[in-house]
C-alpha cells in the first residue's frame, strides 16, 4: 500500500512549495510569470513541420461528466437554424438567412484550465488573498481572465504509458518525481523555466477501448502524487496539464485532505493546472517523430470573473 499522508505532510509541501510574494502583493498570474517574451520567442522556434495538434475533447452531451459536484455536460441547443429558416421564420430579413446557438456548460466541464481562484486552503487563494473574494459575482482576484494573453510556451509532453511499456497506467497508480525524469530522460527532453507541462497517463484510451466514460468524472484515476509538488516548484513550470478528470491519483494519498495538490499547487505555488486534455493524437506524433517538445497555445477566454475556462489547447510542431 501507498505512503499515507496527512494535513500537516500537505502544510508543509505547502510552505516549501510557497510563491506568495515572489512576484509582489498584488500578483495573480503566479508561475504564467516565468512565460517572459524570450521564452515565447524561443517556443515558436519549434515550429518546424507547421503541424497543428488539438488537445481537446469533444464538448457536447457526451461528454464525461455524471453529476460530480454540480458538473453536467455541454447542453448546445440551436436558436436560429436553416428548418426555422425553410418554415418562414426569418422571412422577415431580406434574401439572407442564417443560423445561431446557444451552449449551457460548467466551465469545468471539458477540456479546461483551473484559476488561481479555482481552489482555498484554510481561507485562502494563491498569494495570500481571502478566499471570501471570490463571491456570487465571480473572483474578484486570480479570475482567468487575467490569463487571457498568457498561455503561450514551450510544451512539453511526458509519456508515462509509452516510457513504463504499457498501453496506459491504471486507476489509483501514482506518478513519482522519479517517473517524471525517468521519462524526460527516456524522451530525450529536459524541463525548464516558462514549460508547460503535459503528462499522459492514457486513461482517454482506456476510456475510449472501454468504450465508456464509466467513473472517470471523479473515480479511481491514475495520477500525480502529493510527493512531486516540489518537482514542478523546483523546475518553475508555468503550466501543467493531464488527461485526467483531476490531475492527482485517486484514492488520494491524503485521507484528510482532497486532492492535495490542488491546494499545494494552485493555492500556494500559483501553477496553472488543466485537467481532461486529449493527448492521444499527440502522443502517438511524438513517439513516431522522437520530438516531445513544442509550440504550445492555449488562452482562456476572457470570461470576467471566472474560476475556470474551456479551452481548444494546441500543440504546434
Amino acid at each position: 500500500m501507498a505512503r499515507q499522508y496527512t494535513l500537516d505532510d500537505v502544510r508543509a509541501f505547502a510552505r516549501q512549495c510557497s510563491n506568495w510574494g515572489k512576484w509582489g502583493a498584488e500578483d495573480e498570474l503566479g508561475t504564467l510569470n516565468y512565460i517572459t517574451p524570450e521564452k515565447v520567442r524561443q517556443a515558436a522556434q519549434l515550429v518546424k513541420k507547421g503541424k497543428v495538434i488539438s488537445l481537446a475533447i469533444p464538448f457536447d452531451n457526451k461528454g464525461p461528466q455524471t453529476g460530480g459536484f454540480g458538473r453536467f455536460n455541454p447542453i448546445h441547443l440551436m436558436t436560429l437554424s436553416g428548418a426555422d429558416a425553410a418554415a418562414g421564420a426569418q422571412d422577415f430579413l431580406p434574401v439572407t438567412r442564417g443560423a445561431d446557438d446557444v451552449i449551457i456548460m460548467p466551465l469545468q466541464c471539458a477540456t479546461q484550465w483551473d484559476s488561481l481562484a479555482h481552489i482555498f486552503f484554510e481561507g485562502k487563494m494563491y498569494n495570500g488573498y481571502d478566499m471570501r473574494l471570490v463571491s456570487g459575482l465571480g473572483a474578484q482576484k486570480n479570475s482567468i481572465a487575467k490569463c487571457k494573453d498568457k498561455v503561450v510556451s514551450r510544451g512539453v509532453l511526458l509519456d508515462m504509458p509509452r516510457y513504463k511499456g504499457k498501453k496506459w497506467l491504471e486507476p489509483g497508480e501514482a506518478i513519482y518525481t522519479e517517473d517524471l525524469d525517468g521519462c524526460a530522460a527516456h524522451q530525450g527532453v529536459s524541463i525548464g523555466t516558462g514549460d508547460i507541462v503535459l503528462i499522459r497517463t492514457g486513461q482517454l484510451a482506456q476510456v475510449r477501448e472501454r468504450g465508456s466514460w464509466g467513473d472517470y468524472a471523479g473515480g479511481s484515476a491514475p495520477g500525480l502524487s502529493v510527493t512531486t509538488a516540489p518537482w514542478f516548484y523546483h523546475k518553475q513550470v508555468a503550466a501543467m496539464a493531464t488527461d485526467t478528470w483531476g490531475t492527482e491519483v485517486i484514492p488520494n494519498e491524503t485521507p484528510e485532505v482532497f486532492q492535495p495538490l490542488h491546494p499545494i499547487l494552485i493555492v500556494h505555488t500559483g501553477l496553472l493546472i488543466g485537467e481532461i486534455f486529449d493527448l492521444e493524437e499527440l502522443a502517438a506524433d511524438c513517439a513516431q517523430d522522437g520530438c516531445y517538445e513544442f509550440l504550445f497555445v492555449a488562452p482562456p477566454l476572457p470570461i470576467t470573473g471566472a474560476v475556470g475556462s474551456p479551452i481548444n489547447p494546441q500543440a504546434i510542431k
